[in-house]
């Protein structure tokens, strides 16, 4: 096993770059700066290595990242409706960054910190520990939290995302990682292609901006019903309302059934290669980058509609304003944990 640091400037700061190299070559850069993940090298069927996540050609983007390409999300990710929660009559105002809504922590939020990174390595896995001190008031949230974020790169060509965190007071918490896969190798083609499996039989019912309605599908005899597998562009045809209302696709959350040890699979044919997802989260929001930008410059080609895969495991923000969906309520001094692990593999 390696690992390589680069520094990198970008205007007054300097960034350091952590490259992760497993024994079978399997590559994993990640910058302190929004614990962003800007590269991840692994092989297609006939061994040949290729990147497999959207990232920026000039590392200066990512100081702007409309995207949140490849970055750690906090404290709350996804949409908290009008920005708001209540705790114990007191209400909290969160900015509203996207329309009447707060998405994704606000700014500058866990994605565009600098975290505090400690490397490690023994002869089965090699890492980074992150830590963050996120205080009292930061973007409308209460309490002092402290977060520790450890990615972990084994030889079996696991990638492992532990999050953990405590706060002086009672808050909300549910992090994530948004990084954009796409098996085709250094973006070759589109995700449309890409075939889906998901141990889900409910999700979540969106309304015209994207803010959960508190209602719960299931999703028998819908474009959402990913349990025998089924390829991303039967969303994007699909004329069933909630696709239209995520702009011909996915940006939903799905509640894992947690009926199997994976509960998520991701192949793509023409490749080989295959992305399997264990977590012991709640459910996951899948997006499939409708709304994505045409014209970012990234390190393969300019970004483009269904460009990436984002698989953003956490708990719920319904959870603020409705019964029955996954918590993201965290109590003082309760301590917060979280694990998903990215398996890397070919189909057979």
């Amino acid at each position: 096993m390696e690992m390589k640091t680069e520094v990198i400037t970008v205007n007054d700061q300097k960034w350091k770059e952590y490259t992760l190299v497993n024994n079978n070559g399997m590559a994993v850069s990640i910058l302190d700066f929004g614990g962003i993940i800007t590269k991840i090298l692994t092989p297609d069927r006939d061994g040949k290595l290729e990147n497999v996540v959207i990232g920026f050609d000039n590392y200066k983007d990512y100081l702007d990242n409309p995207g949140y390409f490849g970055a750690l999300i906090g404290r709350v990710a996804g949409r908290v409706e009008n920005g708001q929660f209540e705790i114990n009559g007191k209400t909290y105002q969160l900015p509203k960054n996207e329309g009447e809504n707060h998405l994704h922590g606000g700014e500058p939020g866990f994605h565009k910190s600098i975290w505090s990174v400690v490397p490690f390595e023994n002869t089965e896995e090699i890492g980074l520990t992150l830590t963050l001190n996120s205080p009292d008031g930061e973007n409308g949230y209460p309490g002092n939290l402290r977060m520790t974020v450890t990615y972990t790169l084994t030889n079996d060509n696991a990638l492992s995302i532990t999050y953990e965190g405590v706060a002086d007071q009672k808050t909300v918490l549910t992090s994530t990682n948004h990084s954009y896969f796409n098996l085709s190798g250094n973006l070759e083609s589109d995700i449309q292609e890409h075939e889906i499996t998901l141990d889900s039989s409910k999700f979540v019912e969106l309304d015209e901006q994207l803010i959960p309605t508190g209602d719960i599908v299931n999703v028998d005899n819908t474009a959402f019903d990913f349990r025998q597998g089924r390829q991303m562009k039967d969303g994007v045809s699909s004329s069933y309302k909630q696709n239209l209302v995520a702009n011909h696709g996915y940006d939903h959350y799905f509640l894992f059934d947690h009926s199997k040890d994976v509960s998520a699979v991701v192949r793509d044919k023409e490749s080989g290669r295959e992305l399997k997802v264990i977590t012991d989260q709640p459910g996951v929001v899948m997006y499939t980058s409708n709304n994505l930008p045409e014209g970012l410059k990234l390190r393969e080609r300019e970004s483009a509609q269904y460009l990436g895969l984002c698989l953003e495991t956490q708990a719920s923000p319904a959870s603020i304003h409705h019964d029955g969906f996954p918590s993201v309520w965290l109590e003082k001094d309760e301590k917060y944990f979280a694990k998903t692990t990215f398996v890397f593999g070919v189909s057979e």
